[in-house]
């Protein structure tokens, strides 16, 4: 199935089209992940592609695996300094205000026995979060909205949509409210530079389950 799903590849780097619903880590559970997929994803190879960051289980879009453990150590030092470039689309269930702008929200996290845990933003025990954002459309009291997050923290977009654009994702379990659609985040883009090679540069397709809310992608 994913194989079908291949957005990049070469000798050390694989970017596949995330499904949403599929957990890149194994579940408690046992539940079907990424690794039962990884032995259809070695295109000759002998060694499994491994994940070099995580996507949440309902997120959709590119997803980087590495192919040698070389490639992976330079790809996680990428996205630790900054110079991954990642591009987000994310219904939220409401229109910010204004235009576009940039979220600078620290995050921490927390957790109860009752709720589970959860990220939020706190100022003084926080990491440093920050994402830039555009909306692009607004339907019937949605927005679609552009994210770009400069960092990289656990339910980073998630968090600013809700804290910090005062809307959260549409569909998202946690922040928002469950959709039978699904939650309406996509990784859109990713630009993975690296040295003396071309960078490794993948566009995923727009996600149908946004079609069916009413945003279908604007450069069709």
């Amino acid at each position: 199935m994913l194989g079908e799903k291949v957005l990049f590849l070469d000798g050390e780097a694989l970017v596949i089209d995330k499904p949403a619903g599929l957990p890149v880590d194994r579940p408690r559970d046992g539940a079907i992940s990424l690794e039962n997929h990884l032995n259809s994803l070695t295109f000759g190879f002998k060694r499994w592609p491994q994940p070099v960051h995580r996507l949440d289980r309902d997120t959709s879009g590119c997803l980087l695996l590495s192919r040698n453990p070389k490639a992976h150590a330079r790809f996680q030092q990428a996205f630790e300094s900054g110079a991954v470039q990642k591009r987000y689309l994310a219904v939220l269930d409401g229109v910010p205000a204004g235009e576009s702008g940039e979220i600078d929200l620290p995050l921490a996290k927390v957790s109860t026995r009752e709720r589970g845990w959860w990220m939020t933003g706190d100022a003084k025990k926080g990491k440093a979060a920050r994402t830039a954002w555009r909306l692009i459309a607004a339907r019937d009291g949605l927005g679609l909205v552009e994210f770009r997050p400069a960092t990289g923290r656990t339910h980073q977009i998630r968090v600013h949509a809700l804290e910090g654009l005062g809307h959260a994702v549409v569909g998202d379990p946690v922040y928002g409210t469950a959709h039978p659609a699904g939650m309406m985040l996509h990784a859109a883009e990713l630009i993975v530079p690296r040295a003396g090679k071309e960078d490794v540069a993948a566009v995923a397709r727009w996600p149908e389950r946004f079609a069916k809310i009413g945003f279908g992608d604007p450069d069709a």
